[in-house]
């Protein structure tokens, strides 16, 4: 008989209370100590090895028995990092139905050639006014009217001053009397009445008054204004005609502000104008204003065109080419490849096994369907140039946000490339070998080694002797030529 009146299903409710706790309790141990182990694990290496033998695992750090050169140590976190960032994977055959196209970033010189449209518009540092110099009245205007066209010296008015006409009487008359005195007087009242000399000397040579005068167009050019009638009264100073000379056009263009680093006055301009095909202008940039268009964020350019036979004529329309000064190397993408939000500019980054996702990217000039990349973006790499915004969408969908250039800056504290310069000492099959300067991200010494090529087309164009920056990356073969630059020779 038992002495405690427990049935056996009491005692098995008791047994699975106490393991029920006694595994919580487990589970809870288990929760602390996780991320003390994974922390212990992520900061400790998984092996060393040397980067020319990396097939070979050592233990323990320490001096390579391959090479002059340490031991490089082998995180876990590193060989997962390119896993662990968030992307959109798209089978190869969607790709190809969603007409996705990849475009590689690329070294090279960006063509900064302009191109934008003008008007052609008049010279206003080329004008002449013609005024009354006394007071009087209009005799005749010739049947002008603005808008003609006017060679210098052409007949524009006559008109009759009646103080003029006195001068000349009193002028006349001391030139019979014979005093020079008297006569070099009169004379000179005469041009301070504000008369012609012409005129002046048209007197002395026939003796005779001349009550009417004819006053001539200063310039050659279009009439621009003409506020003169027959019959009229004139006042001293008051404008009878504006005219404009045709000799030198202006050709205004507005260029985006963003564009316009690099345009210099004084530089030569080509020009070319649907009125005239078959005829090329070359002008110069006469001046850049000073004010920008709040507008359409433009700046206002003012180019001088020679016209010497008068063909050029203002209200035409020109195509303008502007060469941009400060020609040099950039990183450059297709612009179709940009995603602009508003606030930031996005590329989708192409990866292995068919992964894509948002990189921000900070850019620069742009031209000729071309944009510099400044930031974000290394060498070699492929990005998408078509069906981007789907993926960008998809990667919406999925949360999947582009870090900032900021934080992508702080988080490369290893980069997938590491770079050194050096001279190609000789050209194999195998590769190249390189005497080397060191590898600072790596750790590595300057020496003399072989690398193989990624592809074989990076030893296109060169020869021994010549002079590198080149790339590597590390992988199971050991060190791997990416990239390679020519630099210039030393003298």
């Amino acid at each position: 008989m038992n002495r405690f009146p427990w049935n056996n299903s009491v005692l098995l409710i008791l047994a699975l209370a106490v393991g029920g706790a006694g595994g919580y309790w487990l589970a809870q141990q288990a929760q602390v100590q996780a991320p003390l182990a994974s922390a212990a694990t992520e900061s400790k290496p998984l092996y060393w090895y040397d980067p020319m033998v990396p097939q070979q695992h050592f233990d323990a750090p320490g001096k390579s028995p391959f090479m002059d050169m340490q031991l490089v140590p082998k995180y876990a976190d590193a060989a997962n990092a390119a896993d662990s960032a968030p992307a959109v994977r798209i089978e190869p055959g969607i790709q190809q139905n969603l007409g996705v196209r990849l475009a590689s970033v690329a070294r090279g010189t960006l063509n900064r050639t302009l191109q934008v449209t003008g008007v052609l518009a008049f010279n206003d540092r080329d004008v002449a006014v013609l005024q009354a110099r006394a007071g009087g009245f209009v005799e005749r205007t010739y049947s002008r009217a603005p808008g003609d066209v006017v060679a210098a010296g052409a007949p524009m008015v006559d008109v009759l001053v009646p103080e003029w006409a006195a001068a000349q009487e009193e002028y006349i008359a001391l030139r019979h009397a014979g005093e020079p005195a008297l006569i070099a007087a009169a004379r000179q009242r005469l041009l301070l009445t504000g008369m012609p000399s012409g005129l002046v000397q048209e007197i002395e040579r026939s003796g005779k008054v001349q009550p009417v005068t004819t006053l001539s167009a200063p310039i050659a050019g279009v009439i621009r204004e003409l506020d003169v009638r027959p019959g009229m009264s004139l006042v001293a100073g008051a404008p009878l005609a504006r005219i404009n000379g045709l000799g030198h056009v202006w050709l205004e263009a507005a260029v985006p502000e963003v564009q316009a680093a690099g345009l210099q006055v004084g530089q030569t301009v080509a020009a070319r104008l649907p009125a005239l095909p078959d005829r090329p202008v070359s002008g110069t940039l006469a001046s850049i204003l000073p004010e920008n268009d709040q507008q359409s964020r433009t700046l206002q350019l003012r180019i001088e065109l020679p016209n010497p036979d008068g063909q050029l004529r203002p209200g035409m329309t020109a195509q303008v080419s502007l060469g941009l000064t400060g020609r040099r190397e950039v990183l450059q993408i297709p612009s179709e490849a940009v995603v602009r939000t508003g606030k930031r500019n996005l590329v989708m980054l192409a990866e292995d096994q068919g992964r894509f996702r948002p990189v921000e990217v900070r850019l620069g000039q742009e031209n000729d369907g071309l944009v510099a990349v400044l930031q974000g973006l290394d060498e070699g790499q492929r990005v998408v140039a078509s069906g981007q915004f789907l993926i960008d969408s998809e990667a919406s969908l999925k949360g999947i946000e582009a870090r900032t250039l900021d934080e992508s800056k702080a988080q490369m504290t290893v980069p997938s490339v590491h770079e050194a310069d050096g001279r190609i000492v000789e050209i194999t099959a195998q590769g190249l070998t390189i005497s080397h300067g060191p590898f600072s991200t790596l750790g590595m010494p300057g020496m003399t080694m072989t690398f193989a090529l990624a592809r074989p087309e990076l030893a296109a164009g060169l020869k021994t002797g010549d002079r590198i920056r080149f790339g590597v990356s590390q992988g199971d073969a050991g060190l791997v030529i990416e990239r390679v630059r020519k630099q210039e020779q030393q003298p």
